[in-house]
């Protein structure tokens, strides 16, 4: 699927510019299995790569002119002064791509100027690392293309650079590792400090289980300043308990922690953190054992986390998790910035027709729009197609 697609960008790439690209490259978007808002705070996440993925024709120009275009988004080629580029200069989507060639330069990579044309078939607004992949199959096509000789996480952090100076939004750096560190057929186990990662075997098939994912088609817009909020809290709350990021407080230290807190939203933020840490360990121990099914309950737990002490759920996303439970799913929570999006749901694949259909009719019921419901496959990251 992703080669047909890399075929016919690279097609298309040539009747835009009028000569075929130097190479193509795809990076996919991401969900994660638990672990949400950690990764600002120095912590544990469990992402895994889906098939769905940014595909990039690329070649290099030596005018110092960057030319980016989509075949997804309507409009024309926008054209950017490489040498001019700086925070602001980029708007929309071209946002992405732009801000990873001024990071690039900024960290004091020698890139010029590039064209790009650009498909994607992760889906926008659902939680699922889009922008991620669009930063990610540039950085990567960039980094061959000019030699760089930059490793994969110095390329997501790069990536993360783009997204948090150039677009502005204050993300981690989980979406940009899981694009473009993934392994077919497993998950990321990733410690966001150092960013040292561990591949882990994640077959659900191989134990009679499935993954969903429920979009709900509520867009999320991490820019909107609620993501950057938490973010604060969650520093404000480092800064009174004496650490350098909450991954520093441990689970059996947490009421004495909270205790020593007076904000209760900042209380409310570290006991998420700390939590939710401690939930990407019981179930990276439950995968490492063989007992997947196990984590059913901690998804359960996170979501709730998520819901009451972070406030980033919305109606469409509990209903998506109370619903999957009630038709007999083993766990489901909100992954993702929250605020919409999507919810993953872990179900025994003899039920995951039922369940799927359970939350349609949910949503249907409530007069909600209609929710797009797919398997996650643990897919691979960021790569070349030719």
């Amino acid at each position: 699927m992703t080669s047909a697609v890399g075929a016919g960008v690279a097609a298309e790439f040539q009747e835009l510019y009028g000569a075929a690209p130097e190479g193509v490259w795809a990076a996919p978007g991401r969900v994660n299995l638990i672990g949400e808002y950690t990764d600002f705070n120095e912590g544990l996440v469990l992402p895994l790569a889906l098939p769905h993925t940014a595909v990039a024709a690329v070649s290099r120009r030596d005018d110092g002119l960057l030319r980016l275009h989509s075949r997804d988004v309507p409009g024309g080629v926008v054209r950017l002064d490489v040498a001019a580029l700086a925070p602001g200069t980029g708007t929309g989507w071209a946002a992405y791509p732009a801000g990873v060639v001024w990071a690039l330069r900024e960290a004091g990579h020698p890139v010029g100027g590039a064209d790009l044309h650009l498909a994607s078939t992760v889906p926008t607004g659902a939680g699922l690392s889009s922008s991620a992949a669009l930063e990610v199959v540039t950085a990567l096509a960039l980094n061959e293309l000019y030699g760089l000789g930059l490793t994969r996480p110095e390329l997501a952090r790069l990536a993360q650079r783009a997204e948090n100076g150039f677009v502005g939004v204050p993300c981690g750096v989980m979406d940009q590792m899981a694009s473009a560190c993934a392994a077919e057929g497993h998950a990321l186990y990733l410690d966001t400090r150092d960013l040292s990662y561990r591949q882990v075997p994640f077959d659900l098939a191989g134990h009679g289980l499935r993954l969903l994912v429920v979009d709900t088609r509520v867009e999320h817009a991490l820019g909107d300043g609620a993501y950057a909020e938490r973010r604060a809290g969650c520093e404000a709350g480092a800064r009174a308990l004496g650490v350098r990021a909450l991954r520093d407080v441990e689970v059996a230290h947490l009421p004495e922690a909270l205790g020593r807190l007076s904000d209760g939203t900042v209380r409310r933020y570290v006991r998420h953190v700390v939590t939710d840490n401690e939930r990407v360990a019981r179930t990276i121990a439950l995968l490492d054992a063989g007992d997947p099914r196990a984590a059913g309950p901690l998804l359960v737990e996170g979501h709730a986390s998520l819901r009451d002490d972070l406030r980033v759920s919305c109606p469409e996303l509990d209903l998506a998790v109370e619903s999957a439970v009630a038709a007999g799913a083993l766990g489901a929570r909100m992954t993702g910035g929250g605020f919409g999006g999507a919810a993953v749901v872990l179900v025994e694949e003899a039920d995951a027709e039922a369940v799927a259909g359970a939350v349609t009719k949910a949503f249907a019921a409530a007069g909600f729009a209609e929710p797009r419901v797919f398997a996650a496959v643990a897919a691979a990251g960021a790569r070349r197609l030719r």
